[in-house]
């Protein structure tokens, strides 16, 4: 999986993902809203910063021109499920555009660039492994990092209402 944070002067940008199946007749996903940094699936045989600016546009419109080196990598295990997320996170260097919602999976749903205090809130209803990274680099604590930050997390629960999420790297103050 692979995210980008594009930074426009002291903005950020930040998509509203709708979780939940596809319901036909509203013509959209019926679960709750996420706000979180563009990004997705890397596709088997696909480059990372390739699927990466494939999600941008079909999330947002934007067209990435260049990207940074990972700024930061997130990995989260969910025992319960034996399974290992793994999230490179890079920084989106240029890009062309207006932000535009034509989302082929039906899961975007909103998209703008807000400011540091506005995206708090935002970020709240994203999962804790998507929020304390992206918060932490918005605030600078990882400037002067040789090396791109990891933030490991186990998420233990059998469905997403009822995960629990502990930090492991660095560990929960």
């Amino acid at each position: 999986v692979v995210g980008g944070l594009l930074v426009d002067r002291s903005t950020v940008l930040l998509v509203a993902n709708r979780r939940g199946a596809f319901d036909r007749t509203i013509g959209r996903r019926n679960g709750r809203l996420e706000w979180t940094p563009p990004g997705g699936v890397v596709d088997p045989g696909e480059e990372p910063l390739a699927a990466l600016s494939r999600e941008v546009v079909e999330e947002t419109g934007l067209i990435v021109e260049r990207w940074s080196e990972v700024l930061y990598r997130v990995s989260v295990e969910f025992p319960g499920r034996d399974m290992v997320l793994g999230v490179d996170v890079y920084r989106a260097l240029s890009w062309t555009g207006e932000v535009v919602l034509e989302d082929p999976d039906h899961i975007v749903e909103d998209a703008r660039f807000v400011d540091a205090e506005a995206a708090g809130p935002l970020l709240a209803t994203a999962p804790r492994w998507v929020r304390e990274p992206v918060t932490e680099w918005l605030a600078g604590s990882q400037a002067g990092e040789s090396e791109a930050p990891e933030f490991s997390y186990v998420a233990r629960g059998s469905n997403s209402g009822d995960l629990t999420v502990e930090r492991l790297n660095p560990p929960d103050g």
